[in-house]
């Protein structure tokens, strides 16, 4: 275990001591993709499962607990986040291939679980490869895109809850819906297993690589999100934005995408009150337009701080 020590008074002082890594006041803004926000009052990159569960079950109650990935699509507001951050990376990003069944770590990025499935001859999971995020960040959103989405090839799950019982359940009981799932707020996902089915090696590659350059062609490839809105029933939440007249609407350093509109931008100097205060301006906007209130997509997180700039546009 390594833990990076600071005053007496500090949280990290008066939790239980993992195997893994603590770290006090550890930057989340550059783990991020939009490379803005506060810190975490600490930041716990667990071993494995164990270790996880071991520090869950010793952690006080009364300390509250956030769960961060790559940080896709993810927003951390500016005071930071209290308590502790949990972070699944080495221990939780293996992936291994059992017949057609693909195992993977929560902390597994999407494309590589897309390209491990590839590597294998194994069809119905190339869909991930557009996905920005981790199994983990997947399983708690029920993620999609290209005319697919998790729930499709889920066949199991498992997770450790805030007292530190491991789960492992099968998709019934996630109960998904589109873009979410009704899985305890508190469980912490640490691996799933995808079921795909034999193909064609070639074409499953020219599926990925169409998906990549749709992606390419149609979304910023800045500091962004990702998807910012949900798809209103019936609607597209781009056009809504566009017919808002929201298209390369500023705020500070913070800006709608011109390339896709569901899309915010840093523009390089943005604070997190910039970006969403920005996109707070785009549903009311659309609201006032269309009488649609758009939800977000992008997870926010953490505590505010204060701010004060104009939109423009």
């Amino acid at each position: 275990m390594i833990v990076l020590a600071t005053s007496p008074s500090h949280l990290i002082d008066q939790l239980p001591k993992p195997r893994g890594r603590l770290t006090a006041d550890a930057p989340l803004g550059p783990q991020t993709w939009f490379r803005t926000g506060g810190p975490a009052e600490v930041l716990f990159r667990p071993a494995d499962t164990e270790d996880l569960a071991a520090f869950l079950q010793a952690l006080p109650e009364e300390v509250p607990v956030t769960v961060l990935g790559v940080g896709s699509n993810l927003l951390v507001r500016d005071g930071g986040v209290k308590g502790v951050v949990i972070r699944l990376q080495r221990g939780f990003t293996g992936i291994r291939v059992d017949g057609q069944d693909v195992i993977a770590g929560a902390g597994a990025l999407d494309l590589n679980v897309a390209l491990t499935a590839r590597d294998h001859s194994l069809a119905g999971l190339e869909f991930l490869s557009g996905i920005p995020g981790t199994i983990g960040g997947a399983l708690r959103m029920n993620a999609g895109a290209y005319n697919g989405e998790l729930s499709h090839v889920l066949m199991a799950a498992e997770a450790v809850d805030r007292a530190g019982a491991v789960h492992n359940v099968g998709p019934a009981e996630m109960g998904f819906s589109y873009r979410h799932s009704d899985a305890p707020m508190d469980w912490i996902f640490t691996s799933a297993t995808l079921r795909g089915m034999p193909g064609d090696q070639l074409a499953i590659a020219r599926r990925i690589a169409e998906i990549d350059a749709a992606r390419t062609d149609s979304q910023p490839r800045s500091r962004t999100g990702g998807s910012t809105f949900m798809n209103p029933p019936g609607h597209k939440a781009w056009e809504l934005i566009d017919q808002a007249g929201c298209r390369g609407l500023r705020l500070g350093g913070a800006q709608v995408s011109e390339k896709h509109c569901n899309f915010l931008i840093n523009l390089g100097e943005a604070s997190a009150a910039d970006i969403e205060a920005l996109g707070e301006e785009v549903r009311r906007r659309v609201y006032e337009k269309s009488g649609v209130l758009l939800q977000w997509e992008i997870r926010r997180i953490g505590e505010p701080a204060s701010s004060g700039h104009g939109v423009e546009g």
